[in-house]
């Protein structure tokens, strides 16, 4: 029982870093965008909302298919949890540009050459639009935490 109490824990507090991360990394992009500067608050932040996104996967899927819960037959007929997924997919979908672009900015940085900042303001955007989703996907979770069923 302690496990299960354990893994629920961890679970809900990698979503409050990812929430707060990709939020941090969303304004710092912003700024970045507008007034030039600062790309290291943006690759920090970054950091945390991929360990975030990592904790959120292994203690997720311990929680829904590694016999911690409710049993994977549980999830998989659920709704709330199909659309937690899609919710999921949908960030890791708009994860991509951002992430390739940022992964050149580091590589940048460590050549001591220049970023190419053009589409911090677009991936700002995205940023926030992937906390909107995590917001969501928190809405889906107590859902089923709370046996919400549809029909």
């Amino acid at each position: 029982m302690l496990v299960h109490w354990f893994l629920a824990a961890i679970h809900l507090l990698a979503f409050a870093l990812g929430f707060w991360a990709v939020l941090t990394r969303g304004t710092a992009l912003r700024r970045l965008g507008t007034a030039g500067g600062g790309a290291r608050s943006v690759l920090i932040a970054d950091n945390l909302w991929g360990i975030s996104a990592v904790t959120l996967l292994v203690t997720g899927g311990m929680r829904a298919f590694g016999g911690y819960e409710k049993g994977t037959d549980y999830y998989l007929h659920q709704p709330l949890f199909h659309l937690k997924m899609t919710l999921f997919v949908l960030i890791l979908l708009l994860e991509i540009a951002p992430m390739i672009a940022l992964i050149k900015w580091r590589v940048a940085l460590g050549h001591g050459t220049a970023i190419d900042t053009r589409r911090a303001t677009l991936f700002a955007r995205i940023s926030h639009i992937e906390a909107l989703l995590l917001v969501l996907m928190v809405v889906a979770a107590t859902g089923m935490a709370r046996g919400v069923t549809f029909g």
